[in-house]
Parts: structure tokens; sequence; C-alpha cells
């Protein structure tokens, strides 16, 4: 004989039995019909199948369960107590099941999700704050994930899949990535306030020869350092570099201070810093040029629909 199972037991057989798979959905949504009509004849008409189908799928299904879920009367059906709590219960668990099948399909289309994005505290305006301020308004239900590091870091991470997307300086040939450059920006000189040149209509290369430059072992440093080297040499002068292990607000407090000068990009000099100011250089032709790193093995959508944007965004700035 097939054990009842008490009403109150909140159905651990039902649990079971669908883990094992031997419930068909087909029956459960068919049990939600009839316990809406409650008359087999309308639920059928509703789901578009034959009164007999839902007849023996619902008295399959009692007896699977060893509970009564319905009486049977002549002019309908009424839900028994078990009936009542299990309907609550499935009812329940459809309504989750459509939503994590609305949810995988949102993720699947890159309407829903996050996305980490590594980067240079530098390079946080500009480009790059149009760019996650677009990507915000066009897919507001992204979770946007940020995190400032070094560029080895950031890029480390990409590629250890902890980071989906590093936007760094310079054009990169990264091993196991995909890059592309997006962007450049003038660069600027950064002096302290009481400097003598920081009043200066015009400033070129000749100019800030005599001054020490701090330059930044991380981030972009080396490729600062060596610039700075080439321009001062192309002029005969020998250049003042020292090397600071700091962050940028370290070093632009040591600008202010006046322990040297530095070197920054454009769209960093739109942050103002206490005590500094931010000149051009007018005899500059190369520009501060900035690219983003991914993985080719992240294909996801959000991720795709930031690259298409930032590409679009770096056409329209190049032809404007």
């Amino acid at each position: 004989m097939r054990r009842r199972v008490p009403a109150d037991g909140r159905f651990e057989l039902v649990r079971r039995s669908l883990l094992g798979g031997r419930i068909p959905l087909a029956s459960l949504i068919q049990t939600l019909s009839v316990a809406e009509y409650l008359n087999f004849r309308h639920a059928a008409n509703a789901l578009g199948v034959s009164q007999s189908s839902v007849s023996t799928r619902i008295k399959t299904l009692e007896e699977d369960l060893g509970v009564v879920l319905f009486e049977r009367r002549h002019r309908g059906v009424r839900l028994t107590d078990a009936g009542r709590s299990f309907i609550t219960e499935v009812a329940a668990g459809i309504s989750h099941l459509d939503l994590a099948i609305k949810t995988a399909g949102a993720v699947l289309n890159g309407a829903i999700g996050h996305l980490s994005i590594g980067l240079l505290s530098s390079i946080a305006s500009g480009f790059l704050a149009d760019l996650r301020r677009r990507y915000r308004d066009e897919h507001p239900e992204i979770e946007l994930d940020i995190f400032e590091g070094r560029s080895d870091e950031i890029i480390r991470q990409v590629r250890e899949a902890k980071l989906d997307i590093a936007f760094v300086v310079g054009a990169v040939e990264v091993p196991d990535c995909h890059s592309r450059q997006l962007w450049s920006e003038a660069l600027m000189v950064v002096l302290p306030k009481d400097h003598p040149l920081a009043s200066a209509e015009r400033l070129v290369w000749r100019d800030l020869a005599p001054d020490t430059f701090l330059v930044r072992q991380g981030g972009a440093g080396s490729q600062v350092m060596d610039h700075i080297v080439r321009r001062l040499v192309e002029r005969e002068k020998s250049p003042h570099i020292r090397r600071c292990d700091v962050g940028r607000d370290t070093l632009m407090h040591m600008v202010a201070v006046g322990e040297g000068i530095t070197l920054t990009s454009e769209a960093a000099s739109h942050v103002p810093f206490p005590g500094v100011v931010f000149r051009p250089i007018a005899d500059e032709s190369d520009r501060a040029r900035f690219s983003a790193v991914w993985s080719p093995h992240n294909r996801g959508p959000a991720l795709m629909h930031l690259l298409d944007l930032a590409t679009e965004m770096s056409k329209s700035a190049r032809s404007g």
C-alpha cells in the first residue's frame, strides 16, 4: 500500500520526486490550471488539451504523491487541504522557475549582469568617464565594478579572469589577450603653483629641462620616463629624473611642495589638485594613447556591448 504524506509535512516527497525527475512539469501546470478553474473541462480548454488528458495526469500525480489533491464533484472539483498546500508550493516554484528562465535570457542578451573594469586612477576621467556614463545609460541593469591598480596588476587580473577588461596607457601586447587602442590625449606638465613657469602662457621642453621630473614606478612610469629622456636628449639637455613608488595623489602632493614636476594626460588635468597647475607643452606633438585589454575567452554580452560602444566612441572622436 502507498504511504500517505501528512498535509503539514510540506511535501518532502514532492521535492524528492521532482529532483528525481518523476513528476513531469506538464502535470504541475495542468494541476495549477484545474486549481484556478476548479473544473477539468474549463482547465483543459484553457490549456488547449483534452479533458481526459488533464484528468489522467492529475490522477497519476495524486497516486505518485499518495495524497488526494481534489475532491471530485458533479459540477467541478474542490481543493482538499493537502491540495491547497500543494498548490501554494507549486505556484511559488513555477514562479521562481519562470523568473530563472527570464533572468537567464536577460543575462544571455547582456540586459542584466555585472562587469568588472580595471583602470589606472589617472585615466578615470575624460574618454573613459564618458564611456562609463553612456554605458550606464544604455545598460542600466549592468552593474559596473571598478578596480584601480597599476597596469601590470590589472592586466594580470584580466588574464586570471578576475577582471573582464583593463584600460591601460599605451599600445600593449599581452599574451593570451586581445587589445585595442581606443583614444589618445594631449600631454600636460604638472607644476607647483609657485613655480616660475606657472604663469607662463607658452611652455616648451627647453624651459622644463632644468627641473627634476618625478616619475612613478608603476603604471605608465617607464613609458613616461622614456618619453622625457627622448625629448630632452633631442634638445641636447640632460634629464633629471626621480623614480617614485607612489600613487597619483602622493605624486601630486610631491609636486605641490616643490620636489619636482611631472607629466600627465589631458583628462587627468581635469581633476584638480591643490597646490599644482596643469600646462600644455607647445612643442609636444605626441599624445598619450590608451588601450583596452581583455581575454579572448570572455565572450560575455555585457563585455561585448562595452567594447562595441568604446569602438564607436573612438571612431567618432577620430572623425571629429
